[in-house]
């Protein structure tokens, strides 16, 4: 068995286990969305973290990098059990077809596994649904959790869509959202190096509102989502 995992959060700049190949592209009719709560990585249960998850949305597109993992059944069991155990905050496996730039037609891969949530605050307990950009940017700004700052997870992402040439219009405008909390003004023009986590002061501390999956959840792990 062989199979492939798309990433379009942390997995993008840090998936944490062994791959054999990595290809980046993108997938359709789903765009990136900052709805989901974290409380073991970026965040704690008495002040959730907010990363991306993925809204269906028809003709938008999710540029991201995809993993291939093969070896054998025991190297492939243990990377998705590493995966299952990461991302336990998304209750949802979708098979999806994965195009690269240049052919939006014939998808380059198929059946590409991607971790997304339910969007029903009912049953899935992490789910938070959209807000303001200015509540969501205060909300990222101050929430941190044992994996780091919440506002670090968004500005690695930042770059690391930079870095892919594939730049998110919302992850730019609530970056920069939070940089004005923050009081650090906006990114650099893309020809000087973005404001990264090392560069920021950190925030004083301010509480966020506490936000159950119908079925049992994995034991979490100190590791990013």
């Amino acid at each position: 068995m062989v199979f492939w995992v798309f990433g379009y959060g942390s997995l993008v700049w840090n998936p944490g286990f062994d791959y054999d190949e990595k290809s980046i592209g993108f997938i359709k009719d789903y765009r990136r969305v900052f709805d989901l709560a974290c409380i073991d990585h970026r965040g704690t249960p008495e002040n959730p973290a907010r990363t991306c998850t993925l809204e269906q949305k028809e003709g938008a597109i999710c540029w991201g990098a995809a993993y291939c993992v093969r070896g054998g059944p025991e190297k492939e069991k243990k990377v998705m059990q590493y995966l299952e155990r990461r991302e336990c905050e998304y209750d949802q496996k979708t098979l999806v077809n994965f195009f690269k730039e240049g052919d939006s037609l014939h998808p380059a891969l198929t059946d590409v596994i991607v971790f997304t949530s339910t969007p029903d605050k009912v049953n899935n307990k992490y789910y938070l649904g959209p807000a303001p950009l200015d509540d969501m940017a205060r909300q990222i700004a101050t929430a941190y959790g044992p994996c780091g700052n919440n506002r670090d997870y968004l500005f690695l992402l930042e770059k690391a869509m930079y870095d892919i040439g594939q730049e998110d219009d919302l992850v730019i405008e609530l970056a920069n959202e939070v940089r004005k909390v923050l009081g650090v003004g906006n990114a650099l023009p893309k020809d000087k190096k973005l404001v990264g986590p090392a560069q920021l002061p950190h925030p004083p501390h301010v509480p966020i509102p506490t936000l159950q999956l119908h079925h049992p959840l994995p034991e979490p792990i100190a590791m990013d989502t």
